[in-house]
């Protein structure tokens, strides 16, 4: 009787899917799963025929041998090795990858993801920040808020994003493959002496943020519009139309001196701090590669130091922009716009919606970062780099 436990106990599930036993003449195969006769055992259940092999067929084994554990002495040769490779696999990472060679157009795709991505997750903010930067529909965040919401619903608070986000994703892909590009080309390779007497990276984001800024210009201003003069345009064209009829191609580009002088400070001033983030967390963690939360802190901390420091110009920016709506005052230049609104508001004038500013910004720039890194291991040059 034992030895012929022991023999039962002695079936084998091979790699190739078949449960088999010389000594009964039993074979089963997981793929098919049918049983049929090795030898003269079941050859007349074998005669019902069900498929090609004959047989009948066992519903939901490959379900049994999955979940199912076999009694001691069954064996299962090559599962054991393939659910270990399965293991290491993921625990590796298995992820999306898209293979693209060319590197400028996976640096143009990544940029332009991670600004669609991180312009659309703050449009509230952005909203916010721009009233209360005019001084229209509130003097407060809160009021602000309950204002738009009485007026339009919660679609108030994402009004101009559709145009936010074709601004914005093509001003990202071009900011950010500026900034890799030239900062990969002015930097030193270990051992070599400094091309710069600056960081490199200071000098790439003033590059990136000036030539996404000249590229773009137009549909920021259009945006600005769209969000403060509620009811005026029927949509981007009729925008860009109107404007064009009232003030001429140059009426497009109205704020943009203030623009670039205020963007390349803080360009500067995020990159140069994103960089030296990520190279203070590589040198005191003793890691190379950086993770999406990291990214995201560092990215929201360099966020934060250059938008406090370049603030207002950013609040001249957006008068000028305004214009003459609704009797506001029109500006000359960036000095007598600064001149104006200290004399109007005070030193406070220029930090107006700086709060709000940076709950935007702070968390814009880190998710912009994040997706950015992200999207850049998502596009890879070739499979091994999966």
């Amino acid at each position: 009787m034992m030895g012929r436990i022991e023999k039962m106990q002695a079936l084998e599930v091979r790699k190739n899917g078949c449960l088999f036993n010389s000594d009964l003449g039993l074979q089963w195969n997981l793929q098919d799963c049918n049983f049929y006769p090795g030898g003269g055992l079941f050859a007349s259940v074998g005669q019902m025929g069900n498929n090609e092999n004959g047989g009948f067929k066992l519903p939901y084994a490959d379900l049994f041998v999955k979940y199912v554990s076999l009694p001691e002495g069954f064996k299962i040769l090559g599962v054991q090795e393939e659910e270990k490779g399965v293991t290491n696999k993921k625990k590796n990472g298995v992820g999306l990858r898209l293979k693209i060679k060319n590197p400028s157009l996976r640096r143009l795709l990544s940029g332009g993801m991670a600004g669609a991505i991180s312009r659309t997750a703050v449009a509230p903010l952005e909203t916010i920040r721009t009233h209360l930067m005019v001084g229209s529909n509130g003097h407060s965040t809160s009021e602000v808020f309950h204002n738009i919401m009485e007026a339009d619903g919660w679609t108030g608070l994402f009004k101009g994003n559709f145009v936010n986000v074709i601004r914005v994703a093509p001003s990202k892909a071009i900011e950010l493959f500026v900034y890799d590009t030239v900062n990969k080309n002015l930097s030193s390779r270990p051992g070599e002496q400094f091309k710069l007497p600056v960081p490199a990276s200071l000098v790439a984001g003033a590059c990136a943020g000036v030539s996404s800024t000249l590229l773009t210009y137009p549909l920021e201003l259009v945006k600005t519009r769209l969000t403060i003069q509620r009811g005026v345009y029927n949509g981007l064209l009729d925008a860009f139309v109107k404007i064009l009829q009232e003030g001429g191609p140059g009426e497009l580009y109205r704020g943009l001196a203030p623009s670039v002088i205020g963007v390349i400070p803080y360009s500067a001033a995020n990159y140069c701090a994103y960089d030296t983030l990520r190279k203070a967390y590589r040198k005191i963690f003793k890691q190379e590669k950086i993770g999406n939360i990291e990214t995201l802190l560092i990215g929201s901390v360099a966020g934060a130091i250059s938008s406090s420091a370049t603030f207002p110009l950013e609040v001249v920016r957006k008068h000028m922009q305004v214009g003459a709506v609704s009797g506001r005052q029109v500006y000359r230049n960036v000095l007598h716009a600064l001149a104006s609104i200290l004399e109007r508001e005070g030193i406070q004038g220029l930090y107006k919606g700086l709060g709000p500013s940076c709950l935007k910004l702070v968390p814009a720039a880190g998710i912009s970062f994040m997706c950015y890194e992200a999207c850049k291991r998502i596009l890879v040059e070739k499979e091994e780099d999966a």
